[in-house]
């Protein structure tokens, strides 16, 4: 897999995605901790979602076109810079307790990791051999959930556990709602620091990161002059209906992702846990979703990215329906087993859309990178299905993951038609 394989340059590119990941999970559970804090509906505090993903979205094709231009080592490089600065950003945002602020700061955040995910994952794919690119991207991309646990974990014990807004009483009623407006006004002040701490020290070690890449030579594959024209670059793309198909599933499978992973903590508070003990749940998804990925790693040497891609999304369907029917614990473990489903589809359905592109993967990684708008969309439509409120017999939080479930019918459909361009192209 790593056959021709420059070790070290390969490992530092693979530590950021752990350190996306991490990014990623800190601020999925602060949706339901800015509910709290800032007394607002699940549509409203779902705009962090939109923030946070929007910027990938607004960033993606900038970052490509840099990248294009100059360099991976550069995109890197301007990734982490910005990177940082959002992050540091949480500062000011918690001093002025300004909600704006922070979604400010967040889509900040999210232009740098723009610039490294359009980066890191063309470069990946260009460190070997084209034959194991899909597997060797799998295998950079299993360190993403590590990342995303030690965000996960930072998020419940020091941020949702810490949160005095959560406190409730002997009856289980939340006391935050019932203080008169001076004492709230003291709670909130206390939670935006909690909630600002891990991101202000997070910003301090993306620097030191960013240190540590300027320093150190980076490989570049040369470019193929074939692929010097812009215009003819994406004229390319735009023929390629296999790409296209890949950015549309790619853009349905993080919307699937963030909805599941984001709305599991409201989706057990209802069954009477607390944000940190839903948090919990969170943290054991991703860890089946981390060995997933590993033993799909494996699995990916014997069997097509294309037909464990659509068996895969088949199991997502059976698992999210069990989370929607089943209104107890048993739908919450359902909704659990979705993460073991969805691991491997994120970089197999991203190396199965720039197969064969050459050098213009480093624009069809923009496509497959502002698909991730899908995390920006469809969080905001889940919390407003949740508002609503029941539907029948159904619960508002278990019928909202009914828009999880026609996501995984389009990735279903994408590793299908992946696996017949294969046999005809074998053919």
């Amino acid at each position: 897999m790593l056959k021709k394989t420059p070790l070290v340059p390969f490992v530092l590119v693979t530590s950021l995605f752990a350190l996306w990941g991490f990014a990623n999970d800190i601020t999925n559970p602060m949706v339901s901790a800015f509910k709290t804090v800032m007394q607002m509906s699940n549509f409203r505090a779902s705009l962090v979602q939109a923030a946070f993903y929007g910027g990938y979205f607004t960033m993606a094709l900038p970052a490509a076109l840099f990248i294009r231009k100059y360099s991976y080592k550069s995109g890197i490089l301007v990734g982490l810079a910005l990177y940082a600065v959002g992050a540091l950003m949480f500062y000011p945002a918690a001093k002025y307790e300004e909600f704006n602020f922070f979604l400010l700061s967040l889509y900040i955040l999210t232009f740098g990791l723009a610039f490294l995910e359009t980066t890191a994952n063309p470069f990946i794919l260009s460190m070997g051999e084209e034959s194991t690119a899909t597997q060797r991207l799998n295998l950079a991309q299993a360190f993403n959930p590590v990342g995303s646990l030690t965000g996960m974990f930072v998020a419940q014990q020091l941020i949702l556990a810490a949160l005095d807004s959560d406190d409730v009483d002997a009856s289980g009623n939340a006391i935050f709602p019932t203080l008169d407006s001076a004492q709230q006004a003291v709670i909130r002040t206390h939670d935006l620091a909690i909630i600002r701490d891990p991101y202000v020290y997070l910003g301090t070690f993306v620097v030191l990161m960013f240190v540590v890449f300027l320093f150190k030579k980076m490989p570049e594959k040369p470019r193929e002059s074939s692929s010097d024209d812009l215009k003819g670059s994406f004229g390319r793309l735009f023929k390629n209906s296999n790409y296209k198909f890949s950015v549309v599933a790619q853009m349905f499978y993080v919307a699937a992702q963030i909805m599941c992973w984001t709305f599991i903590i409201q989706y057990a508070e209802r069954l009477g846990y607390s944000k940190a003990e839903s948090q919990t749940f969170n943290i054991i998804a991703m860890v089946m979703f981390l060995l997933s990925r590993m033993i799909c790693t494996y699995i990916l040497k014997f069997v097509s990215g294309a037909k464990l891609l659509m068996l895969f999304g088949i199991g997502a369907l059976f698992t999210v329906s069990g989370a929607i029917l089943l209104q107890n614990n048993l739908g919450l473990y359902c909704l659990m087993g979705t993460s073991f489903f969805m691991s491997l589809m994120f970089p197999t359905i991203y190396g199965i859309g720039l197969k064969g592109l050459g050098d213009d993967a480093k624009i069809g990684s923009a496509g497959l990178v502002m698909a991730i708008v899908g995390g920006a969309l469809m969080p905001p439509l889940q919390g407003a299905l949740i508002d609503l409120g029941d539907v029948g017999f159904i619960k508002a939080e278990n019928f909202s993951f009914i828009l999880p479930l026609f996501c995984f019918v389009v990735v279903v459909l994408f590793g299908w038609k992946a696996g017949k361009n294969e046999k005809a192209n074998a053919a």
